[in-house]
C-alpha cells in the first residue's frame, strides 16, 4: 500500500516521554531536535498541533524521586512541578525560530462535554491561524482516572485531538521502530508491519504492555490511538523519534515506521458520541436492536431496563438483554424518565411525562453501531 501524504495539511505529532527523558530531567537537544523539524514544517505550509508527554517525569526528577511514581496524589503533584519545567523549554526552542508556542491542558471531560469541546475546537483554529503551535498535554494535576476524567494516556489524548479538529495525520514518535508481530529482542522470528489497513484483534495482539518507568503508554494504547483516529479518516504513523529529520521524511512519503491507514471518515457528531465517555447503558430486546440495526428509531417498547444514572443529551451505552454493547447513542430522555417509560407504547409516554416529550427514546442521527473490534 502507497504513503500518498501529498494532499496533508494538517499533522498532529505526539512525543512521548522516553524520547524526551534524561536521569537528569529533559533531553534539551532531542527537543530542540523535534521543535526544528515541527519548524521546517510550518515554513512548508503545514498546520502542526503537538501533544507532549514529560511533566509527571520532569516533576519526578525535580523531586529526586526513584522509581515509578504510582499513587495519585504524588502523580498530580509532579506533574504541576513538571508541567512549567517542559513548557519553558518548549518556549525557549521555539523562540529560536522566531515562533511562539501555547499551552493546552485538557481532561476527558473537556472532550466530552460538547458545549466545551465546540470552544476548545474554535480556540484551536484561532491560534493555528496566528501560525501559533499549541502544545498539548493531559491535565494531570486534576484529571485521575478514579473520577472518570482521565484519557488515561497521551496517546489516546493525541487521537481525540487528530479527530476533533480534522487532522490529516497523526505521527506519534517514539523509542522504537514500530510495530513487530513479536518482540524482536526475544524473538528471531518477529515480522515488522510497515502498513495496517485492518486494526482488528489480531493485530492487537501484538502490542505489548505499558511503556517506561514514568510512560503510561504502551504499543497497545498506540494502536487504540490509531483506531480513533481512523475513524476521523486520518492516517497514523508510529516511528522512532531517533530517525534523523523522521517528520520530514515520513511527509515526502519515505517508508519509515507501521502506518494505520484510515477508515472511512465519520461525521463530527458520529465521532463525538463514539469517542466519548458513557454515562449509563440502555439493555434493549431482541425486536428493538434489529431496529435500530435497520435504521429506526428507538421505542420506549423495546427498552427493558436502564442502568447507571444520566441526563438527557448524554452519551450512554445501548446493550442487548445479555448486557453486550453494540451501539452508543445520545437520548431525548434522562436516566428516570426512560425508566419510567420502559416497556410502554409511544402514546403512553405522554401520560407519564406529559411535558411534550417526544414519541421515542432517539433517533437514528443519533446513534452510532459500534463496530466488531470496539
Amino acid at each position: 500500500m502507497s504513503r500518498d501524504f501529498t494532499s496533508v495539511k494538517r499533522v498532529v505529532l505526539k512525543v512521548g516521554t522516553n524520547l524526551l527523558s534524561t536521569k537528569g530531567g529533559i533531553d534539551e537537544k532531542c527537543l530542540d531536535g523535534i521543535v526544528d523539524q515541527i519548524a521546517g514544517l510550518t515554513e512548508s505550509g503545514y498546520q502542526v498541533l503537538l501533544v507532549s508527554s514529560g511533566a509527571i517525569g520532569m516533576g519526578a526528577k525535580e523531586l529526586a524521586l526513584k522509581g515509578p511514581v504510582k499513587q495519585v496524589a504524588m502523580r498530580q503533584a509532579c506533574a504541576s512541578i513538571g508541567q512549567p519545567l517542559l513548557m519553558s523549554s518548549y518556549r525557549r526552542s521555539f523562540k529560536r525560530h522566531g515562533m511562539v508556542c501555547s499551552q493546552i491542558l485538557l481532561t476527558r471531560k473537556d472532550m466530552n462535554n460538547r458545549h466545551t469541546y465546540v470552544n476548545l475546537r474554535n480556540s484551536i483554529f484561532t491560534l493555528l491561524d496566528l501560525s501559533v503551535i499549541p502544545i498539548f498535554n493531559e491535565n494531570d494535576v486534576v484529571s485521575t482516572a478514579e473520577i472518570g476524567s482521565a484519557f488515561g494516556d497521551n496517546d489516546r489524548m493525541s487521537a481525540m485531538v487528530a479527530s476533533k479538529i480534522d487532522a490529516d495525520l497523526l505521527v506519534i514518535l517514539t523509542d522504537i521502530p514500530g510495530l513487530y508481530t513479536a518482540d524482536p529482542k526475544k524473538d528471531k522470528d518477529a515480522v515488522f508491519l510497515s502498513d495496517i489497513t485492518v486494526l482488528d484483534e489480531k493485530i492487537l495482539s501484538y502490542a505489548g504492555g505499558a511503556g517506561s518507568t514514568h510512560a503510561t503508554g504502551g504499543m497497545k494504547t498506540k494502536l487504540l490511538a490509531a483506531r480513533i483516529a481512523r475513524q476521523a479518516g486520518c492516517d497514523t504513523i508510529i516511528v522512532s523519534g531517533y530517525e534523523k529529520d523522521v517528520l520530514q521524511r515520513v511527509l515526502s512519503g519515505e517508508v519509515l515506521g507501521t502506518c494505520i491507514h484510515s477508515d472511512k471518515r465519520l461525521s463530527q457528531k458520529e465521532r463525538w458520541i463514539l469517542n466519548n465517555s458513557h454515562l449509563g447503558s440502555i439493555i434493549v430486546d431482541d425486536g428493538a436492536k434489529k431496529a435500530l440495526l435497520s435504521n429506526k428509531s428507538l421505542l420506549p417498547k423495546g427498552v427493558v431496563k436502564v442502568d447507571g444514572v444520566f441526563g438527557s443529551g448524554d452519551v450512554v451505552q445501548i446493550c442487548t438483554i445479555d448486557g453486550k454493547p453494540f451501539a452508543k447513542a445520545v437520548p431525548y430522555y434522562n436516566s428516570t424518565e426512560i425508566a419510567s417509560v420502559a416497556g410502554h407504547s409511544s402514546k403512553d409516554i405522554q401520560k407519564i411525562l406529559p411535558d411534550g416529550h417526544k414519541g421515542m427514546i432517539f433517533r437514528p442521527e443519533d446513534l452510532v453501531l459500534l463496530s466488531d473490534d470496539e
